[in-house]
């Protein structure tokens, strides 16, 4: 089974400190990295901004920019989600990686952080999403795993998709069971509803005619 650390890349040497600007540009006009990792001696010292490098003095150093260089990384024993936030945090498509001795081991580039996900069963398998919201006071991820597996339903992943000072709501993948009897089942526990699905609307739709009939017939 393949995992996340099997991407790790070192199809580029990181950049010494000792670099030239120039040398840093030219590397920069070469590939599409909005950042590279920076080691001195060896170690780890940041990384550098493709869109710094275009301002600054091309007869200088990186050793002189050194203030400008950005300081996150990722251990190889972290999982795939936090490894996203890290891409997402620092707004860019390259993350170096270091070892629990804080040794620099490669990066990682985020169109293969991406494939890994596209094979991860919460994408890959056949299943329905569903967003549902709710107080964060009350929100419950065990609930979430609960009213779906009670109902038949087959869970492929869950996790928090958006949040404010007042709710939460939760993206969920399921595989078989009935979507409408999950649908029905949350918003008895008070979930809201966020996405739309068929077997919703179906329901919505018959009972918008029922009620139309029921008009009609008292006129």
């Amino acid at each position: 089974m393949t995992e996340i650390k099997d991407y790790i890349n070192n199809d580029f040497k990181a950049l010494d400190s000792q670099e030239t600007i120039d040398n840093v540009q030219d590397f920069f006009a070469e590939v599409n990295f909005s950042h590279f990792p920076v080691v001195e001696e060896n170690i780890y010292i940041g990384s550098i901004a493709s869109e710094d490098a275009e301002t600054f003095d091309s007869d200088k150093k990186i050793t002189h920019y050194r203030y400008t260089l950005e300081g996150f990384y990722a251990r190889t024993n972290m999982i795939w989600l936090d490894l996203m936030e890290v891409f997402a945090r620092n707004h860019t498509n390259i993350v170096p990686v270091l070892n629990d001795d804080n040794k620099y081991v490669g990066y990682y580039e985020i169109t293969d952080v991406i494939k890994f996900f596209n094979e991860t069963p919460f994408l890959k398998e056949q299943g329905g999403i569903l967003v549902v919201e709710k107080t964060i006071s009350d929100y419950s991820m065990s609930q979430v795993a609960q009213i779906v597996e009670s109902n038949g339903g087959k869970l492929l992943g869950a996790f928090i998709s958006n949040t404010d000072l007042h709710s939460v709501q939760i993206t969920v993948k399921i595989g078989l069971g009935g979507m409408n009897e999950i649908i029905q089942t949350f918003r008895r526990y008070g979930y809201e509803i966020i996405s739309e699905h068929q077997e919703d609307n179906y329901l919505t739709s018959l009972k918008e005619r029922s009620d139309y009939l029921d008009k009609y017939l008292n006129m």
